[in-house]
């Protein structure tokens, strides 16, 4: 009996400690689970928000491009970069986003997830969403697109005035679906260039020197706009902005939707420092190019120029977006005053070689990206850059605090690789348009009484043609070039 009652009493003490067990390891796992849930909500949150101030860049992109042309082009230019939001979402969506981060080829560019089909699956009744980190893929891909379309938005402003529609249209949409993705898969998907090592957080190379080489390309292939040469074949200067107000409103609403562009790029918020030190930076990097571009351009004019300052912002901005977590913030604030500089000098070039760029896109966003890439190599902050497998962490240093020469020839492989690609395929692009008469819009807009608003879209504005006296080339008033878009 006595031992009848010890086995029951054994098997009683079991099972207490079995719902003890259950009970608490229940609890445990809700505990873990509930932050877990709690923390991918933030994330998403986080990105959603950021990527709606990128894609709200649109809108300055628009205000900026449209201020510093002239008021007779101004439908023509809002259309576009309207459009231009649009078109990429459907290309991204279609092609775009499956070459960027999809299955990698050999490193060059990716394979699958075509029209978003491995994002969702419908499996029993249940939806299963894919996830990228602590995010769904659906999430990221809108806060991707929306980097997508700056690329192609850039390029708009050096066509300005003289690109035809339907042109425009359709080299959107292949920057959007191939060109800009591939390079997005080199660096950001996994490919040959992130194999090596090569530090872009957030699109110095990847949205801006690709926007902005394509741009040059663009502009070369277009020629200038008839207005740049006088009747005596003399290169005439930039032709006055018609709207300072509506540029300087653009580039605030620009630098504001910046704190989305690289804050957001650490796609959640579970490291709260580095979002603060991506901000940080950013701002630093913006306000001393802004004020080195400022007093640079005051040492050759003797004049306070707003255009120049509106122009060392953006070229900051620029500038730091590589950079803006590898880097320390005294560091940020070099690489800004190097970029106010850089930006002058670029302008200045693309005009020597006559170069109808109505926006300052080259200059602002390749000159100054290129430059915020390479200055990795050069600040790279120990415990900020990465390394890859089996490479000491110690050559992700930059060069003036100690490194080597590891990541500076890794950063300048990087951007000279994305240069030669970019160009080449903005070279065959353009010059298939061309080649079928859809590159340059009729040459009937080319007479100063007929402008691309009412040659492309019936919507004539009141010309602002210039005083007879820059047309034929005497007593022209030196401009300073147009700003970055």
């Amino acid at each position: 009996m006595n031992k009848r009652n010890r086995h029951l009493r054994r098997l009683l003490a079991i099972g207490i400690a079995s719902l003890v067990l259950a009970a608490f390891g229940g609890t445990a796992h809700a505990q873990d689970t509930a932050p877990m849930a709690t923390q991918t909500a933030v994330d998403t949150t986080w990105v959603l928000v950021t990527g709606f101030l990128v894609f709200f860049m649109q809108c300055g992109f628009a205000m900026l491009e449209t201020g510093l042309i002239r008021q007779t082009s101004a439908v023509n230019a809002l259309l576009e970069n309207f459009v231009d939001a649009g078109l990429t979402a459907i290309a991204f969506w279609a092609v775009g986003f499956g070459i960027a981060f999809g299955t990698s080829a050999g490193g060059l560019i990716g394979t699958s997830n075509f029209f978003l089909s491995d994002a969702v699956q419908f499996t029993g009744g249940n939806v299963i969403y894919a996830q990228t980190g602590t995010i769904d893929t659906l999430t990221f891909f809108f806060f991707q697109f929306a980097f997508a379309a700056t690329a192609s938005t850039i390029t708009t402003g050096a066509m300005a005035e003289r690109t035809d529609f339907i042109g425009d249209l359709i080299y959107s949409v292949i920057m959007g679906a191939v060109s800009y993705p591939i390079i997005v898969h080199w660096v950001w998907g996994g490919g040959w260039l992130a194999q090596q090592g090569f530090h872009d957080f957030a699109g110095s190379t990847v949205v801006h020197t690709v926007g902005g080489v394509t741009a040059l390309v663009g502009a070369i292939m277009l020629g200038p706009r008839a207005i740049r040469w006088s009747k005596d074949k003399k290169w005439l200067p930039l032709p006055p902005a018609h709207n300072l107000g509506l540029a300087t409103i653009g580039t605030m609403i620009l630098w504001f939707g910046w704190y989305g562009f690289n804050p957001g790029s650490t796609l959640g918020t579970g490291n709260t420092g580095l979002i603060g030190l991506v901000v940080l930076n950013t701002t630093l990097g913006a306000g001393a190019a802004m004020l080195s571009c400022m007093f640079y351009q005051y040492g050759r004019s003797k004049k306070w120029d707003l255009i120049y300052t509106l122009n060392g912002s953006l070229a900051g901005l620029v500038a730091i977006t590589a950079g803006c977590a590898f880097v320390a913030p005294w560091a940020a604030l070099v690489i800004g005053l190097v970029a106010g500089v850089v930006v002058i000098i670029a302008a200045d070039t693309v005009e020597r070689f006559h170069i109808d760029d109505p926006v300052g896109a080259f200059a602002v966003h390749a000159a100054c990206g290129i430059w915020g890439t390479v200055a990795i190599g050069l600040f790279g902050q120990p415990g900020l850059t990465f390394a890859p497998a089996g490479v000491d962490v110690a050559t992700r240093t930059g060069l003036l605090l100690g490194g080597g020469f590891g990541l500076l020839g890794v950063q300048i492989l990087g951007s000279a690789a994305t240069i030669i690609f970019t160009a080449v395929f903005a070279f065959v692009m353009f010059g298939a348009l061309k080649a079928v008469g859809l590159l340059h819009v009729s040459k009937k807009v080319d007479d100063i009484t007929i402008f691309i608003d009412d040659y492309e879209h019936a919507q004539a504005i009141t010309p602002d043609i210039r005083p007879p006296a820059s047309l034929d080339g005497s007593a022209v008033s030196v401009k300073a070039p147009a700003i970055g878009d």
